[in-house]
């Protein structure tokens, strides 16, 4: 039996101090909220707080033009449900996304692996209704996927935690990562075997490795493997959470990755070291960073946003100049998520997507001609369960920041 390198169950004077920051939490308004989209139910319900509040959102990183000067021919892939993290086939053909959809939703109310042509035809479950899963990716040759579940725990869907605590989400201990056969069904298992949270799983576009998230050793950090799940690397080592990363586009050429991370300071520290001793994670002041793996500044992180919002799910642009992420700077108090861009060198800000109240996970196709990311867009305002894949064409390579002014 695994013994874990943090003490599962907090002291009760920890658990007293983390109750109290708890109450601080709720009572501030300062919102800070994003996950991996297994946890996109938290986000709906920190719409339901904010979205009948009346507040101007700030216009400095739009361009004139709004999102069509970025996107065109837009369209929804999905229709209905709560989809979320919808990322391409190595051919551009299909998308894989997990969602919560009827009718396994009235049974096993959590996310399931799915997969779909870009035109929305041909949907198909592809895991098993066990567990909570997320973090779909496709295979190069487009005949298996990875994912990341929670069946090992049973078939029931993880509890949710408190809420009590503030915005947080779980960090079940039974979550890995699975390659799957999608002719076969066949699965197997690729993280390391030891009690942990591994999740938050991409692959590299050569089609040679995987970079995932995991605490295994003790604190939330980016682990890198060969697709066979051999040859385990660490790739970061300051305390706070690292996850969501991904592959520059330009790989093995350009070797880099981008990703989210909190850097907690002060009693922060404290909060978030008993929040990962009871299996939980608030996301705290999370900010977009870049790595170079390989050459003199190798795995040295660089911060590229540097602001009072919550930052999460980037990905690099088709040229890799710069990474897009999902972010509410422009409504740091509330629960408004656009798109943004950014150069890697933290310059020239722009918003790419200004509809909807939720926009996040975006993902170029490998061809860089369209973009696909999930968008509450076009939903009833009373409606705060229906998410959908949405894909468009980029328009956005030509454009930068000297066009972008306050409107």
């Amino acid at each position: 039996t695994h013994t874990p390198t943090h003490t599962p169950t907090p002291t009760m004077a920890r658990l007293g101090l983390l109750l109290v920051l708890g109450a601080l939490t709720l009572a501030a308004t300062h919102v800070q909220v994003a996950a991996h989209s297994e946890y996109v139910p938290y986000f709906q319900h920190l719409v339901r707080k904010t979205r009948h509040l009346k507040r101007d959102f700030d216009t400095t990183y739009r361009h004139p033009q709004g999102e069509s000067a970025y996107l065109s021919n837009a369209y929804s892939v999905t229709n209905g449900g709560t989809n979320a993290e919808g990322y391409w086939s190595f051919d551009n053909k299909k998308l894989t996304f997990q969602a919560i959809l009827s009718p396994y939703n009235v049974t096993h109310p959590c996310d399931l692996i799915y997969n779909i042509n870009i035109d929305g035809t041909d949907q198909k479950l592809v895991s098993p209704a066990s567990g909570r899963d997320t973090c779909s990716y496709f295979f190069p040759d487009g005949k298996s996927v990875i994912y990341s579940s929670t069946m090992s725990g049973g078939p029931q869907c993880p509890p949710a935690p408190d809420q009590n605590f503030g915005y947080i989400w779980p960090l079940n201990k039974d979550m890995d990562v699975y390659h799957q056969d999608l002719a076969t069904g066949v699965r197997t298992h690729l993280t390391p075997d030891k009690d942990g949270y591994n999740a938050e799983s991409t692959i590299s576009p050569d089609g040679k490795h995987i970079i995932f998230t995991s605490d295994f050793q003790g604190d939330l950090e980016l682990y890198q493997m060969d697709l066979n799940g051999s040859n385990l690397e660490r790739l970061t080592y300051s305390p706070g959470y690292d996850g969501g990363a991904y592959y520059s586009n330009g790989w093995p050429k350009n070797k880099m990755v981008a990703w989210r991370a909190g850097r907690p300071a002060g009693m922060d520290v404290v909060r978030y070291k008993t929040l990962l001793d009871m299996g939980i994670i608030e996301p705290l002041g999370l900010q977009i960073y870049v790595m170079s793996l390989e050459g003199r500044d190798a795995k040295v992180p660089v911060r590229v946003t540097n602001n009072n919002a919550t930052n999460f799910a980037p990905f690099f642009l088709p040229d890799d100049s710069g990474v897009i992420f999902s972010s509410n700077l422009h409504d740091p108090e509330g629960g408004n998520f656009q798109l943004y861009a950014i150069d890697v060198d933290g310059k020239n800000m722009r918003q790419i997507t200004t509809e909807g109240d939720f926009n996040s996970f975006p993902m170029f196709s490998f061809d860089g001609k369209k973009l696909a990311w999930c968008s509450d867009r076009g939903v009833p305002p009373e409606d705060y369960g229906t998410i959908n894949i949405w894909v468009a064409d980029w328009n956005g390579k030509s454009i930068d920041a000297s066009s972008v002014r306050r409107v």
